[in-house]
Formats: structure tokens, C-alpha cells, sequence
């Protein structure tokens, strides 16, 4: 895995880091970003992008958000509420749109 989309994320959904992903790994979900762990090139351009400093290397998550690292993988490797096969390796966000889910983890999170 490469970087992470934090908790810090959620409901806020800025964008401002998926215009400047250079290969189209982050994908919307229904209250925050993910990033596909296997389509990520780890070149950090979208971690500055972040105005809520939600973007983390893998190994620096932060210790209070240590359960979005695999979060962000169930993501696209386990299915999604509603969904009966999982997202996988899906090739470039901006053909794929919005998921309009989350996992568990932000879809039961308190709301901002």
C-alpha cells in the first residue's frame, strides 16, 4: 500500500487531491476519498493537495487513525454495502465517477 485517505476526510471530500494524482488512483466514495493501494505510484503529489491533512504515507498514519490503513484497502477489496463483488484494481477514477458508498467504517461514522 502507498498512501492513505484518513478519517480527517470524510463529509469534507475538497477534490483538491485527485486533480493532482497523476494516474487517477483516488476514488469518491459517498462521504470520502480512497485511494487504490495498487494503482498508486507513491509519488506523494496529492498528500500537499490535502487541506485537512487527511493524506499519510502508509507508515505514517497517524495512531488515531491507524484503522483507515486497511480501511482504505476493504475499499476496494471487499464488497461494498450493496454491491456483491468488490471494486478491485479499477484502472483510472475518472471513468470510473463515484461509488456512492463508503465502508462501514465512514458510512457509520458520526456525521461533520
Amino acid at each position: 500500500m502507498a498512501f492513505v485517505i484518513s478519517g480527517a476526510c470524510t463529509d469534507v471530500l475538497d477534490k483538491s487531491c485527485i486533480e493532482a494524482c497523476p494516474v487517477h488512483c483516488i476514488y469518491q466514495g459517498e462521504r470520502k476519498m480512497y485511494v487504490q493501494p495498487d494503482e498508486c505510484i507513491d509519488c506523494g503529489a496529492c498528500e500537499p493537495n490535502c487541506p485537512v491533512e487527511a493524506i499519510a504515507y502508509e507508515f505514517e498514519v497517524p495512531d488515531d487513525q491507524q484503522e483507515h490503513i486497511q480501511d482504505n484497502r476493504d475499499f476496494f477489496y471487499l464488497p461494498l454495502p450493496g454491491r456483491d463483488q468488490a471494486l478491485g484494481v479499477i484502472g483510472d477514477a475518472r471513468d470510473f465517477g463515484k461509488a456512492g458508498v463508503d465502508t462501514p467504517l465512514v458510512a457509520e461514522s458520526p456525521r461533520s
